[in-house]
């Protein structure tokens, strides 16, 4: 597919010909540049109406189709940018290590414990949740005195005990070792303590308010646990 004018990509309308040249962008050549650019890729979505993450990436997809090859094209060369002359150097666009909590040598080892007791933790499904199918799968404590499961007799469902319970002081922490802390607003980010604390985005916040969350959340230093890319 050949891409000459902007209305040629698919999902873009007159009126976001109008929001693209408000944000400079006039040309097929100009999108194309900042659809590549993570920075300005936020900028287009967070500008245009009616646009988002899976639309710009069909944009990507037709734009590298169209894009004429030539025999002598030299390789590109990365762009390195120096972060620390002494410490490391970090290609742009490249992997950026995530944020790690601060955590004591004993929440660690509990954390580690507690990944072990996971890993070997049966599924714990209610009673005869294989008979009927509207039963599900869901854990429920089984009842009846003719229970076969409730006087644990060999070869049934196994039953949730309090010895397959993980370390007390560290239920409810992420893998990682953060404390979670539900965010639907950049408001809800100037109480976070970065070194103990990670924010996850609500399920119902848009597309234009979750990039904000997310740059006002790495201008904090605060971990992002659902990010979007």
């Amino acid at each position: 597919m050949s891409v000459k004018t902007l209305t040629d990509l698919p999902g873009l309308k007159e009126d976001n010909v109008q929001e693209l040249e408000q944000i400079g962008i006039s040309s097929v050549s100009e999108l194309k540049d900042a659809v590549f650019d993570e920075v300005r890729v936020k900028e287009v979505i967070k500008n245009l109406s009616g646009v988002g993450p899976k639309t710009v990436e069909s944009w990507k997809a037709v734009l590298t189709e169209s894009a004429p090859v030539t025999k002598a094209a030299e390789p590109k060369k990365k762009e390195v940018e120096i972060v620390d002359e002494e410490v490391e150097i970090v290609e742009s666009g490249g992997y950026v290590v995530k944020a790690k909590p601060e955590l004591s040598d004993e929440t660690a080892e509990a954390l580690a414990k507690r990944a072990v007791i996971s890993g070997r933790r049966p599924a714990f499904k209610r009673q005869e949740w294989f008979r009927y199918s509207k039963l599900g799968e869901k854990w429920r404590k089984p009842k009846g005195i003719h229970s076969k499961m409730k006087r644990r007799l060999k070869r049934r469902q196994p039953m949730v005990d309090i010895g397959f319970r993980g370390p007390v002081s560290v239920r409810g922490l992420h893998p990682s070792g953060f404390e979670e802390v539900l965010v639907h607003n950049v408001e809800g980010l100037e109480n976070i303590d970065p070194k103990v604390q990670a924010v996850r985005i609500g399920g119902t916040v848009g597309t234009k308010k979750r990039i904000a969350i997310e740059d006002r959340a790495a201008e904090l230093g605060i971990r992002v646990l659902n990010r979007m890319v």
